[in-house]
């Protein structure tokens, strides 16, 4: 898959994206070995984190410099509230969890830090600081889904998570956020934006990103 070529630039630069997009709790959903346990523990506080991350979707909103980059912003927002939190709240539910007791449950401190860092990013930065430290989430996920839609077990019961990383709406919103990010960095520092000062202050933002992502597995421990 391509998702445009800030990402592949920054992908390959950053230490950790093998870490995060092939770790063992990913391995274990493409295997089908994750208990159920661990992944409801991890789906509850990604539940909450999407919230922050509508939320931080929404500040790009504010923080764009044109009505294309409001209109994407705003689609992505959109896409996170009345799309990808449902899979989420139908899988929890089928579990005994219902959406009071997603929001009731205490955030992780690994999720504070995360959620909070990609809100600061955008508070403390500009639009370019927001787009880096909020895309390893959206276009590592859709990596992964792709990855493991074609080598995953058969009757791995994380079929449905997988399906909908791989599947053509999230895709198309990969690409149109990969386009998105592209666009910005010419927008703002020309068409070679890797010889800008600010280059590498922006991929290093997507670096810790992605650091944190590589710590999220980390709550699927039940």
């Amino acid at each position: 898959m391509t998702y445009g070529r800030t990402f592949a630039a920054w992908r390959d630069a950053a230490p950790d994206w093998d870490d995060y997009t092939r770790h063992a709790f990913v391995e274990g959903m493409r295997d089908g070995t994750l208990p159920r346990a661990d992944f409801l523990a991890y789906l509850v506080q990604d539940y909450l984190f999407l919230i922050h991350f509508s939320r931080a979707w929404a500040l790009a909103v504010v923080k764009a410099g044109d009505l294309d980059e409001m209109r994407a912003c705003s689609a992505t927002v959109h896409a996170l509230l009345d799309h990808e939190m449902s899979l989420h709240v139908q899988t929890c539910a089928s579990a005994g969890i219902d959406v009071d007791a997603l929001t009731r449950t205490p955030e992780a401190i690994t999720n504070i830090a995360y959620t909070r860092y990609v809100t600061d990013a955008g508070l403390s930065g500009d639009f370019l600081d927001l787009l880096a430290a909020l895309m390893p989430c959206v276009l590592g996920y859709g990596e992964i889904g792709t990855r493991l839609a074609g080598d995953c077990a058969p009757d791995t019961p994380y079929r449905d998570w997988i399906e909908t990383y791989a599947g053509a709406e999230y895709q198309d919103a990969c690409t149109k956020a990969g386009q998105l990010l592209d666009s910005a960095l010419v927008k703002r520092l020309g068409d070679h934006p890797e010889t800008s000062p600010r280059w590498t202050a922006l991929q290093e933002r997507f670096a810790t990103a992605t650091r944190l992502e590589v710590a999220f597995w980390s709550l699927g421990r039940a």
